[in-house]
C-alpha cells in the first residue's frame, strides 16, 4: 500500500523552489512550470497517489501535499511577477526618450548654388515674358558651329577646344556653348522668339582655380521686327540690376563673335564687388549675324535680333566671392549648405 512521506514531499518542494528561484527569463519559467508545477511534476505525482493510500492516512497526506503545492504555486507566481516586471522595465528603458538630450540631426543636403543661380536668372527673363529652352548636350557639328557662322578653319573647331565624339564621320561634339539651342529654337518655333537657354557645356580646359572642362552658360536670343542694340542694352541692364541691385551698371565694348554683328563684350560694375567697385567682364553679346538668320530660314531684311551669353560659374564667383572653381565641382556639401536654398 503506497504512503506519502513528509520527506518525499519536502524533497519535491525543495526541487521546485530551487528551480523557480533559478529562473531568470520568461522562457526559463515555462520550463520550470512544465517540470515542477504542471501535471508531470514530482508534486503532481505525489498528489496522484492520494487515492491509493489508506483511508486513515488520507486526510493527513492530503493536507501535507496540498500545503506543498500551494507553497510551490505561490513561489512560482511571485517569481513570474518579478521576471515580468523586470522585462517590462527593460523595454521601457529601451524605448525611453531623454527629452533633455540634444537631438541627433541628419545632415540635410542643399541644391547646388549653380542650379539656383541659373534658376534665378531664368526667372528674371520669364518675368519679362521670355521662354526657357533646352537642347541636347551631345550636339551635331552643324548646330554647334556651321549654323552659327563658324568658318571651317575657325580655331574653336580644333581638338584643342572641342570634344569630338567618335566616329568622326557622325560629326558629333559635346556642345561648346548653348547657342545650338538658339538655332534649334529658330528652326522649331514661330516668330517672334524670345528665349533663354541655360545649360551645361564642354571645352577641353584643365581644371584649375578659374577653369573647368564642364561648366554652365546662360544664353539668350530675341528675334523680332525692329530690334536694335538699344533693346539689347536695356535687356542686359535689367538683368544686371535684378541680380546685383539698382547700383549695377553695364558697358558694351566692341569685339568680334562669328554669330553676332556688331558684337560686344559685356562688362558689369557694382560697388559691392570683392576688392572694391570695378568693371568685370561678364559675357559676350551683339546683334544676330544675318548669316545665322539665313541658316534658320529667316529673312534678315524683315527680322532682326540680338543674342548674349555669360558663364554661370564666373557669375557665381564674382557675385558671391567664390575664389576657387574646385569648390563648385568637388561636391562638398558644406559648399552648397552655405548658400541655403536661395542664393
Amino acid at each position: 500500500m503506497p504512503s506519502i512521506s513528509p520527506k518525499a514531499v519536502a524533497d519535491a518542494v525543495a526541487q521546485a523552489l530551487s528551480a523557480i528561484s533559478g529562473a531568470s527569463t520568461g522562457d526559463d519559467l515555462k520550463a520550470v512550470r512544465s517540470a515542477f508545477v504542471a501535471d508531470a511534476s514530482p508534486i503532481a505525482a505525489l498528489n496522484a497517489q492520494l487515492k491509493d493510500i489508506p483511508a486513515d492516512e488520507k486526510a493527513d497526506a492530503g493536507k501535507l501535499v496540498g500545503s506543498a503545492r500551494a507553497e510551490i504555486n505561490q513561489a512560482f507566481a511571485a517569481r513570474e511577477a518579478e521576471i515580468l516586471a523586470g522585462e517590462e522595465h527593460g523595454r521601457l528603458l529601451a524605448e525611453s526618450v531623454d527629452v533633455t538630450a540634444v537631438a541627433s540631426r541628419r545632415a540635410v543636403g542643399a541644391r547646388h548654388p549653380l542650379n539656383l543661380l541659373m534658376e534665378e536668372m531664368s526667372n528674371i527673363f520669364v518675368g519679362m515674358g521670355w521662354e526657357v529652352a533646352e537642347g541636347p548636350e551631345l550636339e551635331n557639328e552643324w548646330f554647334n558651329f556651321d549654323a552659327l557662322n563658324f568658318d571651317e578653319d575657325h580655331p574653336a573647331r580644333a581638338m584643342q577646344d572641342t570634344f569630338f565624339v567618335e566616329p568622326a564621320e557622325r560629326h558629333l561634339v559635346m556642345r561648346t556653348h548653348t547657342s545650338p539651342v538658339q538655332v534649334r529654337t529658330l528652326l522649331g518655333r514661330e516668330l517672334p522668339v524670345y528665349v533663354v537657354a541655360p545649360g551645361r557645356v564642354y571645352r577641353t580646359d584643365e581644371l584649375d582655380a578659374t577653369h573647368t572642362p564642364v561648366f554652365h552658360q546662360m544664353e539668350g536670343i530675341a528675334i523680332d521686327k525692329g530690334l536694335t542694340m538699344a533693346h539689347l542694352k536695356g535687356t542686359l541692364e535689367h538683368l544686371a540690376r535684378a541680380m546685383f541691385g539698382q547700383g549695377a551698371k553695364i558697358r558694351l565694348r566692341p569685339n568680334y563673335f562669328p554669330f553676332t554683328e556688331p558684337s560686344a563684350e559685356l562688362d558689369i560694375w557694382h560697388p559691392t564687388f570683392r576688392g572694391g567697385a570695378r568693371w568685370i567682364e561678364w559675357g559676350g553679346c551683339g546683334m544676330v549675324n544675318p548669316n545665322v538668320l539665313r541658316a534658320a530660314g529667316i529673312d534678315p531684311d524683315e527680322y532682326q535680333g540680338f543674342a548674349f551669353g555669360m558663364g554661370i560659374e564666373r557669375t557665381l564667383m564674382f557675385r558671391n566671392d567664390v575664389a576657387d572653381m574646385h569648390d563648385m565641382v568637388e561636391g562638398d556639401i558644406r559648399f552648397s549648405q552655405q548658400f541655403g536654398m536661395v542664393i
